[in-house]
């Protein structure tokens, strides 16, 4: 195969990113269609970029021939009807992350996806692509932290950007600070500790924007995992950092400690004015891991080309989906939620 042809769902912040990476940044592939409920981010997208294809019906997409893959980068409450009926419809499937909202549901598209062994599959997991991550897990591998038995993260989103989140969670389109937000940390911690949660417990609140407490979810909300083997693992995420895009892990081992991004950095300027010596921090996430989601991508590509799946499969979707899903039943609860198995609803202990 020469060129990958590729059909996107949603065309959001963060979908139309991915079109772009698409059409203009990807070797050996090509953007040949678009599609959104919404007829003006297809218009504008076919308009500017010269796409072939545009729908504003998911359906209707899955029935042109002419494409290899579909993208789906739609609001996370549709990600799994989506990738069951592109799957079925045979093609190869990326799927920005979660897995699913439900436990059910994520078991439910590892079922179909293990049906179609010969297509591509890959979750959306992005910060296992960001150059200082994928380092990070070199070290751990090469033993020079020793045993990691403790995982810090902080995942903190900047205050600017509530107006947006508040829409999107309106809609009931987030699942949840820990499915949402968190996911991604909650997915590290399994990679680099390489073991999986057996209980949660969770709290968090309201601080700053009391009408997040209405949607019963939290502004700010933290985790304490207990994983295999006794390891740790502490997660603090929240949608009103006053700084800016705040992403911060921390791997304790037996033999050293690992830090990434331990000061948000727009990047290596410093501003000297009235305010004194200046770091400036990332404005968001499309800013600070854009390598990451370009990578990302281009080793989806590479996968459907080579005829081989990626090491982010379904079924870290599936485990990943297993924890958020228990911390965002503890946080609901108030209870200690134990995580009886990978593959099974978590249950209050």
């Amino acid at each position: 195969m020469k060129m990958v042809k590729v059909g996107i769902v949603g065309l959001g912040r963060l979908g139309r990113q991915h079109a772009e990476n698409l059409a203009f940044r990807i070797p050996n592939c090509e953007l040949s269609a678009v599609c959104s409920v919404i007829p003006e981010e297809v218009e504008q997208a076919q308009k500017e970029w010269g796409i072939k294809y545009a729908y504003t019906s998911y359906d209707e997409m899955l029935n042109n021939k002419e494409l290899d893959a579909i993208f789906i980068a739609s609001p996370s409450g549709f990600h799994c009807e989506q990738i069951e009926k592109a799957l079925n419809a045979g093609f190869h499937v990326f799927s920005e992350k979660p897995l699913g909202l439900y436990m059910e549901e994520a078991l439910r598209v590892q079922e179909v996806v293990n049906k179609h062994k010969d297509q591509v599959f890959m979750l959306g997991f992005m910060r296992r692509y960001d150059k200082s991550y994928a380092y990070a897990k070199k070290k751990i591998e090469e033993g020079k932290i020793g045993e990691p038995y403790l995982i810090r993260c902080y995942g903190l989103d900047p205050a600017k950007a509530i107006n947006g989140f508040m829409q999107f969670a309106k809609n009931n389109y987030s699942g949840g600070l820990f499915l949402d937000m968190a996911i991604h940390d909650l997915d590290l911690a399994r990679w680099f500790l390489n073991v999986e949660a057996k209980q949660v417990w969770a709290i968090g609140g309201a601080y700053g924007y009391p009408e997040i407490a209405e949607l019963n979810d939290a502004e700010t909300g933290t985790a304490l995992v207990k994983f295999e083997q006794n390891k740790m693992g502490v997660f603090v995420a929240g949608r009103n950092c006053a700084h800016g895009y705040h992403i911060e892990t921390e791997i304790i081992g037996t033999k050293g400690t690992l830090r990434v991004g331990t000061i948000p950095e727009k990047n290596m300027v410093t501003v000297f004015d009235e305010s004194g010596a200046v770091k400036e921090c990332s404005d968001g996430f499309l800013e600070r891991f854009e390598q990451a989601y370009l990578s990302e991508v281009e080793e989806f590509i590479s996968c459907v080309r080579e005829k081989r799946q990626p090491n982010v499969t379904v079924e870290d979707g599936v485990l990943s989906t297993a924890l958020g899903y228990a911390c965002k039943e503890s946080f609901e609860t108030g209870e200690l939620i134990t995580v009886q198995s990978p593959y099974k609803v978590p249950s209050s202990n």
